[in-house]
């Protein structure tokens, strides 16, 4: 009897450092696997190490080529096409964030909508290369959150080099568009990339009712900075009347009159002006 015990516990033993070894093999054999993805990830897409490697490599390059395709194309459009055509989902986004908005928003319920983009950014894109504009439009993101962050404005949403943004204040909207321009167009711009490849952006802003969904207040008042955005130049701060007229007296911002135009969707004349500091 005893010896029957022994010859099982001994089977079992021998069953179980079997298990144990395979598991040991098969875990080698997904690190070895996973190490491999990692190197072939970091290393020149033209020299993946095994054939799981190189289709990993293929995916993310596929990936990588419809991330870039589509920003492309948001691109070549650009804020006059871009934002104009987005004015819904800015308006959704808008909606889903409408508690942080509400904080955001002044005592009188009201937020200033801004919006921005590069100039040329298709033709700097193209005569960069996607590695460098990425690195390029990486700096520019930092700038413009530092100044967003300094004036106490929140990001509603960024498509591409593409920025919507919300102020509590006319005057804080102004201030950190006019901090944005300074910083841009500084002769010691701290940015080393931004120093290589200047850019210019365009900015355009409008002051309205923060949420009022029902009523769609938002969707109008987005619509309106989206358009004053579109009619704006690389290195311009565009104001809807609504900005201007409320500074008037400010004696820190100088406002000069540019165009009287008409808006699809929007009854009336709409006067547009830029902005500079006093």
């Amino acid at each position: 009897m005893p010896t029957v015990v022994t010859v099982l516990l001994v089977t079992l033993l021998c069953l179980a450092v079997g298990a144990a070894v395979t598991l040991l093999s098969q875990l080698r054999t997904a690190r070895q696997e996973i190490e491999e993805l990692r190197q072939a990830l970091e290393a020149d897409p033209g020299t993946p190490r095994s054939p799981r490697a190189a289709q990993a490599v293929q995916t993310a390059g596929l990936a990588m080529k419809t991330a870039l395709d589509t920003v492309s194309r948001m691109r070549e459009r650009g804020v006059r096409s871009t934002l104009l055509a987005s004015i819904d989902d800015f308006t959704r986004w808008a909606l889903e964030d409408r508690g942080e908005i509400a904080r955001v928003a002044g005592p009188d319920g009201e937020v200033t909508i801004f919006f921005s983009d590069i100039e040329n950014s298709t033709a700097l894109n193209s005569e960069l290369g996607d590695e460098e504009w990425v690195k390029l439009l990486a700096a520019h993101d930092r700038l413009l959150h530092t100044h967003v962050e300094k004036h106490r404005g929140l990001v509603v949403k960024s498509q591409g080099d593409g920025y919507m943004v919300v102020f509590s204040t006319p005057e804080l909207a102004l201030g950190a568009s006019l901090d944005i321009q300074r910083a841009l167009s500084a002769k010691r711009q701290r940015s080393r990339r931004l120093r290589r490849t200047p850019i210019r952006v365009r900015i355009g802003m409008h002051t309205g009712t923060a949420i009022e969904k029902e009523g769609d207040f938002f969707g109008r008042n987005v619509a309106m900075a989206a358009r004053v955005a579109a009619m704006a130049d690389g290195g311009e701060i565009l104001v809807s009347t609504d900005i201007a007229e409320r500074l008037s007296d400010s004696s820190e911002f100088a406002f000069v009159e540019e165009d009287t135009v008409e808006f699809k969707g929007l009854p009336g004349e709409h006067r547009l002006f830029s902005v500079e500091a006093t």
